[in-house]
């Protein structure tokens, strides 16, 4: 029997073109996988953005009527909803789909269709949360949708519904990515790169990957539970039938607290590798960062319940999260130490991705010593449910994560576009971001501590709050300013395109030892690795004697196209792959993955049927054939067409 003979009917021809949307839609090259994502997410990031202003011109005086309860609920909760889920997470993947296969040495990731098929559940999963604006149902009860308010008895609407379905599928976009990435680093690493080679952004990549395959699933188990609640009338989070409302608090901060770490993590990995590129040294105490950010991931299981201290959940139980919660800090101090130990004595040169990624220390520091006082239940139960812990969790998300990410952005932009963002635009960016977020989020601080309640949409005249709520509104208007700069900076560069090449930065990991932008088969020759930073060496062998003291002959010539690593430090060359005309390519000998619509297709499938938990069950059938061709098609499409 042929290979052609075992081929699914086709429901699309396999797309050829390289331009034009349909070379989008089919693609399963992983860096536009990345583009799309991170396009994908400041688009959303933008529209959370909105959301975020609304609430604070709301709150920028009292006995304010800009908004009604109503709206100011669906708005505070597709805030919180839209900056983890929509923007945080999948920036974070966009950087992920990017950088590991160049970063290892690899051509592309380990399943590229199954990483597609991410993307394109996690885009239509997106865009069925916020048809709810549409149609005038958005989710109300809060980014973590607490039982029993986002039941049907207090909830009657179908907003939750939208925010449970919308949940759902975008975990199936996050599972599939996190497997995709912990195969991909693990077993697609160039030959000679060991586990203790791999960049530190590479590590919290499969640190995050496995956070991600872990977690997911628990929110899943919630969102389901939660679905047969307000769809089939179930009672697991209903005390009338038997459920249990604190039950969904467990679940969820089972899942939230590792989900914290999912997004805080690979903003410490970009500033891993920004500090040693721009201080000219490599990065202190490698091993104690690995294993630092493995601990961290460890621990985020055991600490999910300081978010329940006020619950009642007894002194014995409060007492082992608050132990916890202060061991967890340990770890986290070890990376701060380690990345200040870097900038010390460094040549250090302050540019725009450097300074965000100070920052990022500075901003993360102070939200992290807010969270140990947390940690104590009796200050706790003063802080619990005041704008103390916006503040807390802002610093660490925003002045974390986000500040992290811009410095990812600065760093790698020459990378992915082949030209640079201006310097100035960028100063000005950094410079507005910064101060804008102290003046919107500090301030919340002493609120917290004066007593203002979250999650209020207005307060008396007589309160004390004016004043403060008038600077972080003020604030948040100066953070919008700055992302309004970033944008002007991304149009003005590409019409001013100043060219960079493909080692702009003098950086330490492979990715800058391909063209800028890299090719679409990334590497000519696998390269093969020896050292640690093992680009840095090569371009700087004088500098090896001063970090390696037991030396073996030097080996920094390329490996041919195809080699595999026996697991012996060795490189065993393999027979290269013939040249395949109809993958449009055009590199001889280096085999990739043609495109395909079925990722695309099968994504359509599984969103009609959450749009039917939303409208009437019969439509679900209607995603059964885009499910089942898309399904059967890529089970039975070959990699490639026989020539």
């Amino acid at each position: 029997m042929t290979t052609k003979s075992l081929t699914f009917p086709r429901l699309f021809p396999r797309p050829k073109a390289d331009t034009g949307i349909w070379s989008w839609i089919g693609t399963v090259d992983h860096k536009r996988i990345g583009t799309l994502y991170g396009i994908t997410a400041f688009i959303w990031f933008i529209v959370g953005g909105i959301e975020a202003l609304l609430l604070r011109v709301q709150l920028a005086r009292p006995e304010n009527d800009f908004l009604d309860p109503e709206a100011f609920n669906q708005l505070f909760t597709m805030h919180g909803t839209t900056m983890v889920f929509l923007v945080v997470m999948p920036l974070s993947a966009a950087f992920f789909n990017w950088l590991i296969p160049l970063q290892i040495g690899a051509r592309d990731v380990a399943f590229p269709r199954l990483n597609a098929f991410s993307f394109w559940v996690f885009l239509l999963g997106s865009l069925l949360l916020n048809v709810s604006w549409i149609t005038g149902d958005a989710p109300n009860g809060g980014w973590f949708g607490y039982a029993p308010n986002s039941s049907t008895t207090f909830n009657p609407g179908i907003g939750m519904t939208y925010w449970v379905v919308g949940l759902n599928i975008l975990g199936v976009a996050s599972i599939a990515a996190g497997l995709n990435f912990i195969v991909t680093i693990l077993n697609m690493r160039a030959p000679g790169m060991t586990m203790f080679k791999l960049p530190i952004f590479t590590w919290m990549t499969l640190i995050t990957s496995v956070l991600i395959v872990l977690a997911m699933p628990v929110l899943a188990v919630a969102g389901i539970q939660l679905l047969s609640d307000r769809v089939y009338g179930t009672y697991f989070f209903d005390s009338l039938g038997g459920g249990d409302p604190v039950l969904w608090q467990n679940i969820f901060w089972l899942f939230g607290h590792p989900e914290v770490y999912i997004l805080i993590l690979p903003a410490m990995g970009i500033v891993s590798e920004v500090l040693p590129t721009f201080a000219r040294k490599p990065l202190f105490g490698y091993p104690f960062v690995v294993f630092a950010g493995a601990a961290i991931a460890f621990m985020g299981w055991f600490v999910w319940a300081h978010h329940m201290f006020t619950v009642g959940l007894g002194p014995a139980a409060n007492s082992a999260f608050a132990i916890s919660t202060m061991l967890i800090a340990v770890p986290t101090g070890v990376k701060i130490f380690n990345w200040l130990g870097t900038l010390w004595r460094g040549n250090i040169r302050l540019n725009t991705p450097m300074l965000f990624s100070i920052s990022f220390i500075a901003m993360f520091t102070i939200g992290g010593l807010s969270g140990v006082m947390h940690a104590s239940p009796p200050t706790d139960a003063q802080q619990q449910d005041t704008y103390f812990v916006v503040a807390h969790f802002h610093y660490v998300l925003v002045g974390g994560a986000l500040l992290g990410i811009f410095s990812g952005i600065y760093f790698w932009w020459p990378k992915f576009t082949g030209w640079f963002l201006n310097e100035k635009l960028g100063l000005t960016n950094w410079a507005l971001m910064l101060i804008g977020f102290n003046f919107t989020f500090g301030p919340m601080h002493w609120l917290g501590m004066d007593g203002m309640p979250r999650r209020i949409y207005t307060y008396a005249e007589d309160m004390g709050w004016e004043t403060s709520n008038l600077f972080s509104t003020i604030g948040s208007m100066l953070l919008g300013l700055g992302i309004l700069v970033f944008i002007i900076n991304v149009f003005y560069s590409k019409m001013n395109k100043k060219m960079a090449s493909a080692d702009p930065w003098d950086g330490r990991t492979l990715e800058w030892s391909v063209p800028s932008p890299p090719p679409p088969h990334d590497f000519d020759e696998i390269p093969q690795v020896k050292y640690r930073d093992d680009f840095w060496f090569k371009k700087h062998p004088e500098t090896i004697a001063q970090y390696y003291h037991d030396e073996h002959d030097d080996q920094d010539q390329a490996v041919p196209s195809g080699a595999q690593f026996d697991g012996d430090d060795e490189a065993v060359a393999v027979p290269a792959v013939a040249e395949n005309k109809s993958n449009g390519h055009g590199h001889g000998g280096i085999h990739l993955p043609d495109m395909s619509y079925y990722p695309f297709v099968l994504s359509v499938g599984i969103t009609i049927f959450g749009a039917g938990f939303l409208t009437n069950t019969y439509v679900i059938a209607a995603g059964v054939p885009f499910f089942l061709w898309g399904l059967l098609g890529w089970s039975m499409e070959p990699v490639n067409d026989p020539e």
